[in-house]
């Protein structure tokens, strides 16, 4: 290849393909959105779900899936995403997303498998290797540390190394050591002070070095910085296409010596292979059985839901009794999220038309409650609704969150469902305490009602055949065995994250709790919560028995089995999921009083006994040195104790546990204090190893201001509001209203270095380039006549 040959395959060729060299037969190939989808545009491309895509198969969402406990559903799901990417000559599918769930306030969490990355890079792993068992590679995303919507393509995340390694980057370590994803996907945000497109301890050391990652890194769309920083530091493939901006630049850079044309080379070997990967599927042909797609995905959506409570066993109901549905969500679903993962599903069940299928009746009485897609207080529904509710035996009242609560480009402002809701809820409640609540959502919610009903199933966003699955579920055709793979919290502010979500001056984050993320915050200071990490009832009961694990273990030793024995005592067939966690000594390292170190699931027919049998890794019972560098485990009396959540243990045993290894010196973390942890700046710099860094400051303007930035100044304003409206042209208008507060919010703080790729332009001959945005830099910070004439050259030069 020539030298501008290897440059041009660092950026791709549309807003969907990367490069082919017609020269030497590279062939174009075709990457598609789709963590629980496939979301192939056949028009325009955009990166929030507004442009038409072929219909597909929806399955649930990441944070529903995760709730099955069942890596082998996963890779089924796979499986069925791989033949559809064949189908449509895709060659890589973007997704799945791993990203730790921080807090439960991130507009993404409906994306996100779980707040445990055990668990989390197990169902990341399972989905892989599902997808690329067809020939078709997959992006896991977003690496890393992209836990939150604001500011996302700029915020500066300041997090110590240690709470790096046990939480925020395990589950992409899992995925990677295990499934070998064909790609990465980079994060827009910066790791302490360096964008994770151009961080090479990331991208080569930690990624390639320690992981052994043989496949290619991609940025996420518009989140290249510099793009030379990011050839040498490990990103590969920067999306959409930028024009021949950056690849000259890559070049010129070359051609200077300030960058290694072996590393250019490293590059371009690693495009040309993912290029000849996908030609290769192009090539493959599948008989696609849309059917059997939706009957799996009923089935993973059935698996999914989350029993959160039945008092008196009131599920599941017969068939002849006397209920009347509530809700408009019954009729007109909310089956999954906004923005990139948006798939247009190839049929819709709805659970009104599922339960009348099931049931076999024609006379359902119904009430809607609510408008579907909006949290407007309407009393006269509710009233209608409670009268209807008092006239049968048990009221199905459908409700949750409608999409303008939550969605990608924006995280929740609260934790509430729509006061609609909560009053309809407790009005059918008081009419018929018989009253079986059915959850639409993506993330936690706060439930003031939550003694009032007999029960409550949480079906998450249950993707295209969610209707269906939740008819199952309630007639008992199916048993709920889901276990909730995040902890919902009574109220935002105890969760432990929150005094420092989503970051204090609008640039950076500290992520000052450490390794108190999800139930290692509330189960290691008690702190009350709704529901705790793992729950999850069943229509039959388990019985625990008889623990079995080596009292010692030394930690150069091979991995250590615990066995239990588990009885179906109910009288329905059932899978329990059993968990196991480790709880560590107390010590110079400060530590959770215990995590997740494994799990199965088991499936049992009434009255059988099985023997789960969890396979703990040595990393169960290590810690992080960060100033050693190393994994060290510290001796000492460990406790394995198996339960049904992260609240529910049944069996314990202790285990001593032999080493040689002693941290570098005492790991000092948050404490707390008030009801509220503390940590003050000292003991921060202390987990960090260094100062505080300072944020990046905001004057003199520059390519990684923001819009919202720029217009404090009133050439700032003008061209803002020029670039909105050229971005919402693209975008071809906006009638959705959450489509709407996306675009404004993305728009509103989008770095100016993105404008170019995002709203237009791309070094074309329309819209924004980078000269312009060197010309705006001028203009707003008072270099008139240079920003002028940098103008005047641009359209001289058009």
């Amino acid at each position: 290849m020539t030298l501008q040959e290897k440059a041009s395959l660092c950026s791709g060729k549309s807003f969907w393909y990367i490069k082919g060299n017609e020269r030497l037969g590279l062939q174009p190939v075709m990457v598609t959105d789709g963590p629980h989808g496939l979301r192939k545009q056949t028009s325009s491309g955009d990166h929030v779900g507004l442009h038409t895509s072929v219909p597909a198969t929806c399955f649930p969402t990441a944070s529903a899936l995760a709730s099955s406990w069942n890596p082998q559903l996963l890779r089924e799901i796979g499986v069925a995403l791989g033949e559809q990417c064949v189908a449509e000559n895709v060659a890589v599918l973007l997704g799945p997303g791993v990203n730790i769930k921080r807090h439960p306030l991130c507009g993404r969490n409906f994306e996100y498998f779980s707040e445990d990355p055990l668990l989390a890079g197990e169902m990341a792993a399972a989905l892989i290797e599902g997808v690329q068992s067809q020939g078709v590679g997959t992006s896991i995303k977003h690496f890393a540390a992209n836990n939150q919507e604001f500011g996302r393509m700029f915020i500066d995340v300041v997090v110590d190394e240690r709470t790096l390694r046990e939480i925020y980057l395990p589950a992409f370590e899992v995925a990677v050591k295990r499934a070998q994803p064909w790609t990465v996907m980079c994060a827009y945000n910066r790791i302490n002070g360096t964008y994770c497109g151009e961080h090479d301890w990331l991208l080569n050391q930690v990624l390639r070095e320690e992981w052994g990652f043989e496949g290619l890194v991609v940025s996420d769309w518009g989140a290249t910085n510099d793009r030379v920083d990011g050839v040498r530091s490990g990103l590969d493939l920067e999306m959409p296409a930028s024009g021949p901006d950056n690849d000259n630049k890559v070049a010129n850079a070359v051609a200077s010596g300030t960058l290694d044309e072996a590393t250019l080379d490293t590059t371009a070997i690693r495009v040309a292979s993912l290029s000849l990967l996908g030609a290769d599927n192009v090539q493959n042909t599948v008989a696609l059985d849309q059917v059997a797609h939706h009957t799996l995905a009923r089935r993973a959506a059935a698996e999914c839901a989350v029993l959160l409570k039945n008092a008196d066993d009131l599920l599941p109901i017969t068939k002849t009794t006397s209920f009347c549905v509530i809700g408009a969500f019954a009729k007109q679903p909310r089956y999954q999220g906004t923005g990139s993962s948006q798939v247009v599903p190839t049929t819709l069940d709805n659970a009104y038309d599922a339960i009348a299928t099931l049931t076999g009746r024609t006379d359902i009485a119904y009430a809607p409650g609510y408008h579907p897609k909006s949290d407007a207080l309407d009393a006269d529904s509710i009233d209608t609704a409670a009268r209807l509710a008092a006239e049968h035996d048990v009221a199905l009242v459908f409700a949750g969150l409608p999409t303008i609560y939550e969605s990608e480009g924006f995280d929740r402002e609260h934790m509430r469902m729509p006061e609609q809701h909560n009053l309809l809820i407790e009005a059918v409640c008081r009419a018929n305490p018989r009253t079986v609540v059915i959850l639409s959502n993506g993330a936690p919610v706060e439930m003031p009602w939550i003694d009032q009903p007999a029960a409550v199933l949480e079906m998450y966003l249950a993707g295209q055949g969610g209707g269906g699955a939740a008819a199952d579920l309630i007639f008992g055709d199916a048993n709920p065995c889901g276990r909730l793979a995040e902890t919902f919290p009574l109220r935002v502010q105890d969760v432990g994250s929150n005094p420092w979500f989503p970051g204090g001056d609008g640039r950076q984050v500290h992520y000052r709790e450490g390794l108190y993320v999800g139930y290692r915050y509330f189960d290691t200071f008690n702190v009350p919560v709704l529901f705790p990490f793992g729950h999850g009832l069943s229509y039959t009961t388990y019985e625990y028995d008889d623990i079995d694990v080596s009292p010692t273990w030394s930690a150069d030793r091979e991995p250590l089995s615990v066995r239990v024995s588990v009885t179906n005592s109910g009288e329905r067939k059932g899978s329990e999921t059993v968990q196991v966690y480790v709880r560590s000594p107390a010590g110079a390292a400060y530590r959770p009083v215990h995590v997740l170190a494994g799990f199965t699931r088991l499936p049992l027919q009434p009255g059988e006994i099985g023997e789960a049998i969890v396979t703990l890794e040595p990393r169960a019972f290590a810690c992080y040195d960060a100033e050693a560098q190393r994994w060290v485990t510290l001796p000492g009396e460990y406790e394995v104790c198996v339960g049904a959540s992260s609240r529910d243990i049944r069996q314990t045993a202790v285990v001593q546990v032999r080493s040689e290894d002693a941290v570098s010196r005492t790991l000092r973390g948050p404490s707390m204090e008030g009801g509220q942890l503390q940590v003050d700046d000292a003991v921060f710099a202390d987990m960090l190893g260094h100062a505080i860094p300072p944020p990046e400051s905001t004057q003199p303007f520059h390519r990684n201001s923001t819009l919202n930035e720029i217009a404090a100044v009133r050439i700032g304003r003008i061209f803002k509001d020029f670039a909105m409206r050229a971005y919402l042209k693209q975008l071809g208008g906006l009638s959705d209203p959450t489509l709407a507060r996306m675009f404004e919010e993305m728009a509103r703080t989008m770095p100016l270095r993105a404008l170019p790729l995002l709203a237009g332009g791309g070094g074309g001959k329309k819209g924004i380039s980078n000269a312009h945005i060197d010309a705006l830099l001028n203009l707003v910070n008072g270099r008139f006549l240079k920003g002028l004439w940098q103008l005047l050259r641009v359209q001289l030069h058009r």
